[in-house]
């Protein structure tokens, strides 16, 4: 274990406008515990790509760096599928200079010269295969423009739109799109096992929400906002979230058995910026913690039986005039009769009828849809909360975005968005959001209709039919959607969610509404969509092979009788168990059980099998679980 210190005077980023030779040159060489360069693409997977250039090349070759000159790297290191093929793996690294660059400090490599860890400038950089840009970065940085161009031209050709907002068309600039996250994660004493049921009771009461930190975890975090201060993330708060137990004291006094959830949150920035944010924040916080001797998972669902991780996600729509003056495109002119503008309300539209569009960008692998369970403040259905009414502004943590607003400040209107996790590549995610705000906004447009207007069509009641909205759909809802409805009357409401990532994924392979939207202004393609899509599916069905089966094999391998004294629910309840180890687990002659099932499903590459078979095995291991603590209970 490390012992972490702050450095006060590192140099922590440099920013766009510091990009120029002469600076860089400048800034590097009155830093010399900066060693080595790193180019830090995105792949469609959401991987970061790490190398070590040493400094010196970087300098000889500053310029074409500068220019755009790009990198080779081998398309085998990322994951690009039916992109860089064996036949035709050749990617490149193209800097990017329009967003900030970090510096990554190694704590335990200490320059001997300066006394100082050694550092890694890493740049965030775009993937070319033949000239043609395909990574996540790219592909934001392609919907972030088309959306701010796009709407820039509406509203300059609708001066109406301008003038609901108090300015004229001639003083537009310019359109930004914003967002920021909530970062949630789980610590951990990683050589110490807190058990589940524990975990479950601090949760129910609701021990750990919001209290005070305590030991190494108020250390680390107190050090993680600190940091990401020197990094220029502007930190707002870090707080413990619903789950974690109190951590025990030992005889001198230091804290172990720790396992606890916590949130980081920082203020909000332009779309791409904002995705480079989490990717640099994830890093830090990390090796904070790791120093501290915990252990850090960004999984949405780390533990079974408690609350996962999620990655709240919060977007909207600035115009910058030319005075320099901000609006919030999604705020009505008056905050106290109107939820929404109209492009608010077009936004909001675009997104909730698009849902199956952007769900296969947030949720796409087992682990988040473990997550996505009901009981745990997760969404599970695709239903909007605005609020009781226009006085009120929303408070439901049941539904799947909520409109975020202020009476009294119309720059906090925005769109939460509850479903990402914090391995949501947020960069696909963003892009697909915005294509459909973008159709949302075309239909509130050309529609004629009033802010009243689009809000009765969004507010519309299950069966009434919409001009843009489907028939037999709830699109809003201010109740609790699982205290006041059965899962059955969700399904009904809301539509079935999908459960596995099969389901989500085929949407892009079968939706006649893909290229109309995703693809508009060449922000998604058909070759990005189909390898993104490949990738998912391939990883969904190796996880599931190499991962998920061998961890409940192992858990239903723990599993034994436990009672000596024959009796009726014993004998029974036991049975039950055995019988259901045996069905997922036991291949016979008559038949393969669930497991085996799965595996020859996965051989024949039967994708919907799969999926029905995975959903009948989680189903199963759920009930299984419970049954096992229930007879585990009851013996003495």
């Amino acid at each position: 274990m490390t012992d972490f210190r702050l450095y006060p005077d590192l140099l922590c980023f440099i920013p766009p406008e510091k990009h120029s030779a002469q600076d860089i040159t400048s800034i590097l060489e009155t830093h010399p515990e900066i060693k080595f360069v790193s180019l830090v693409a995105i792949d469609l997977a959401g991987n970061d790509t790490d190398e070590k250039i040493p400094i010196s090349d970087f300098h000889d070759n500053l310029q074409n760096y500068l220019n755009g000159e790009a990198i080779q790297t081998d398309g085998s290191s990322v994951v690009l599928p039916g992109i860089a093929t064996l036949n035709d793996g050749k990617v490149d690294l193209v800097p990017d200079p329009n967003v900030v660059w970090y510096v990554d400090y190694n704590y335990e490599h200490i320059d001997m010269t300066t006394g100082l860890p050694v550092g890694t400038l890493r740049i965030p950089s775009f993937l070319t295969h033949n000239g043609e840009y395909v990574c996540s970065r790219s592909v934001l940085k392609r919907s972030a423009e088309y959306f701010e161009n796009t709407l820039t031209d509406i509203m300059k050709k609708n001066p109406e739109i301008c003038k609901s907002y108090g300015f004229a068309c001639e003083e537009l600039k310019q359109i930004n799109i914003i967002v920021a996250t909530e970062l949630e994660f789980w610590v951990n004493s990683p050589d110490e096992v807190v058990s589940t049921d524990k975990l479950t009771i601090s949760q129910e009461l609701k021990e750990s929400y919001w209290k005070r930190t305590k030991g190494v975890v108020r250390t680390a975090l107190e050090q993680v906002i600190l940091v990401l201060d020197q990094y220029g993330f502007n930190p707002e708060m870090g707080h413990k979230e619903v789950g974690g137990v109190k951590a025990a004291v030992s005889s001198s006094g230091d804290f172990h058995s720790i396992m606890e959830q916590l949130e980081v949150d920082w203020k909000y920035s332009d779309a791409l910026q904002g995705a480079d944010y989490e990717i640099t924040a994830r890093i830090l916080i990390k090796e904070i913690f790791r120093m501290h001797g915990l252990e850090v998972s960004f999984q949405a669902k780390p533990l079974f039986g408690v609350a996962g991780s999620g990655e709240h996600t919060h977007v909207n729509a600035v115009a910058l005039l030319n005075n320099g003056k901000k609006i919030n495109l999604f705020a009505p002119a008056k905050l106290e009769e109107d939820y929404l503008s109209i492009i608010g309300w077009g936004c909001l539209m675009g997104i909730m009828k698009n849902y199956d569009l952007i769900n296969p960008f947030v949720s796409a692998t087992s682990d988040a849809f473990a997550r996505l369970q009901p009981g745990f403040e997760a969404p599970t259905h695709p239903v909007a909360s605005i609020g009781r009414d226009v006085l009120t502004p929303s408070r439901n943590r049941s539904v799947l975005l909520g409109v975020v607003r202020s009476l009294t400040n119309k720059y906090c209107t925005r769109f939460e968005l509850r479903s990402p996790n914090p391995h949501t590549n947020t960069y696909l995610c963003l892009s697909a959001v915005y294509q459909c705000m973008l159709d949302g906004i075309h239909y509130a447009i050309n529609s004629g209709k009033t802010s009243k207007q689009l809000e009765a069509e969004f507010t519309k009641k299950y069966g009434e039919s919409g001009d843009y909205l489907e028939t037999n759909r709830l699109y809003r809802c201010e109740e609790d959607i699982f205290e006041s409805m059965t899962g059955e009357e969700r399904n009904k409401l809301f539509g079935i969610p999908p459960a596995t990532v099969y389901d989500s994924l085929k949407n892009l392979m079968i939706s006649d509404s893909v290229c109309d939207i995703l693809c508009a202004g060449d922000v998604f393609s058909d070759k990005i969509l189909a390898s993104y899509s490949n990738a998912m599916l391939n990883m969904w069905q190796m996880e599931l092979l190499e991962r998920i089966i061998p961890s409940n094999l192992s858990l239903l391998r723990s599993f034994s009788k436990k009672h000596t004294i024959s009796n009726t629910y014993d004998d029974e309840t036991w049975s039950t168990i055995e019988n259901m180890r045996l069905s997922l687990a036991k291949n016979t002659d008559e038949k393969f059980s669930i497991f085996g099932s799965i595996k020859l499903a996965i051989e024949s590459k039967n994708l919907g099998d799969i999926a029905k078979l995975q959903t009948r095995m989680n189903k199963n291991m759920i009930e299984l679980i419970g049954l096992y603590r229930d007879y585990n209970e009851n013996q003495i």
